[in-house]
């Protein structure tokens, strides 16, 4: 069964089909029946593209994105437009880039709406986040149990960097909000804990937390400046985007703080490599890193999962057993359920990988010291995913590609 023919199966698409497109309330009906169908199954986009021939919907599930159906084209603008009313942004602008928030709907989800101009009319972007009190806790998250047993470790210290990374869609955020609350169950309220973020994704009880607004002189490198005179304890900064911000944030796990961040790398070692390229000096990566947490999300295999049988079948990983996607109708005929989250761990502490980052060495050398340290890197926790059945070898190569891991 397709994605498309699995979608129409949940009824979302004749749903929206049948609404009376000519009736007043089209627009509304039409974004309410959406939304909480797409909060229902747990999409965590959805996408409205204007095209020559109508509103183009699709939605991500599991880190995919599905096609949801295509309707008439006068309906595209009504819909942008109440999109563009629940999160109160400037229906007559549309020409302009817009982003937005749209309100608690019943306590369900918090959602994020992010308009674009594009040939056709309005393009909308919908990010659903996690339902308040979902994802509270490090061990929810499903991180193995080793490195989610260090990460409490490291957060209990008293100043250091902890950096999440990996590529968009990977649960960095996510993570970084549950290593959020648990400093602030940790501390049980004795603890300053504050956060700089652009935009606040989802409010923690127990952090005093900040917007930036780089319009106004307020970004993130200054937010980090004039917080050192806020005495905090506990600092999360909402993500490294330029060498300014990487300074600061530093200098401030160097000064009696502890700092957990978010920052696009495409491994553990290559973090540090992509940081030492952006000229923060050998000295304050040695010193100041705590752990480097790189994690990515890959989708999990149905029980109606078979075996593969054929080499070719396998996709050159070196794997004893593995197994593929079939399809039935608990799992809306894709084969998978869920996702899994694939991690490594590095920490700089070990005397061979301090020196090499000192010596400005490379990403593969500061892996492979890593390793020799004991720490267990995706590609092998990859692996073992595929040799217990957890996913199969064509989802990890979509997901961490081919250059690496045979």
């Amino acid at each position: 069964m397709s994605a498309a023919s699995a979608t129409k199966d949940s009824c979302v698409y004749d749903r929206l089909v049948e609404l009376d497109s000519s009736g007043p309330e089209y627009a509304t009906k039409f974004v309410d029946v959406l939304l909480d169908a797409a909060s229902r199954i747990r999409a965590s986009d959805v996408h409205l593209q204007p095209t020559v021939d109508g509103l183009d919907v699709r939605w991500r599930l599991d880190g995919v994105l599905q096609p949801v159906g295509q309707f008439p084209r006068g309906e595209a603008a009504d819909v942008v437009s109440r999109m563009k009313v629940l999160a109160e942004l400037l229906t007559y602008r549309t020409d302009v880039p817009q982003e937005g928030r749209i309100r608690d709907r019943r306590g369900n989800v918090e959602i994020r709406v992010s308009t674009f101009p594009t040939l056709h009319g309005e393009r909308a972007v919908v990010r659903l986040f996690a339902a308040q009190g979902e994802y509270l806790h490090l061990q929810d998250l499903g991180l193995p149990e080793d490195i989610s047993t260090r990460l409490v470790e490291l957060l209990a210290e008293t100043s250091g960097a902890i950096l999440i990374t990996g590529p968009a869609g990977s649960g960095k955020t996510t993570t970084a909000y549950a290593c959020l609350r648990a400093l602030v169950q940790a501390s049980e309220g004795g603890k300053s804990i504050v956060s700089l973020e652009d935009p606040i994704e989802s409010a923690v009880d127990g952090v005093s937390q900040s917007r930036v607004n780089p319009t106004a002189g307020f970004d993130l490198a200054a937010g980090l400046r004039s917080l050192m005179r806020q005495d905090p304890e506990a600092i999360m900064v909402g993500e490294i985007r330029d060498r300014e911000t990487a300074e600061a944030a530093f200098q401030a796990s160097l000064t009696g703080h502890l700092l957990v961040t978010t920052f696009h790398a495409g491994s553990a070692a290559g973090a540090i490599s992509r940081l030492s390229d952006m000229g923060i000096e050998p000295y304050l990566l040695r010193s100041g890193i705590l752990g480097i947490l790189s994690q990515r999300l890959v989708r999990q295999l149905c029980s109606c999962r078979v075996p593969i049988t054929d080499k070719t079948g396998k996709l050159n990983l070196s794997v004893s057993n593995a197994w593929q996607a079939a399809g039935c109708q608990a799992c809306l005929g894709s084969g998978y359920r869920g996702r899994v989250v694939l991690a490594e761990l590095l920490q700089s502490s070990a005397s061979e990988l301090g020196r090499a980052i000192l010596s400005r060495g490379d990403a593969p050398q500061l892996e492979q010291l890593a390793i020799e340290a004991g720490m267990a890197s995706i590609w092998q926790r990859a692996k073992t995913a595929v040799e217990t059945g957890q996913t199969s070898p064509s989802e990890i190569r979509r997901v961490l590609g081919f250059a690496a891991g045979n």
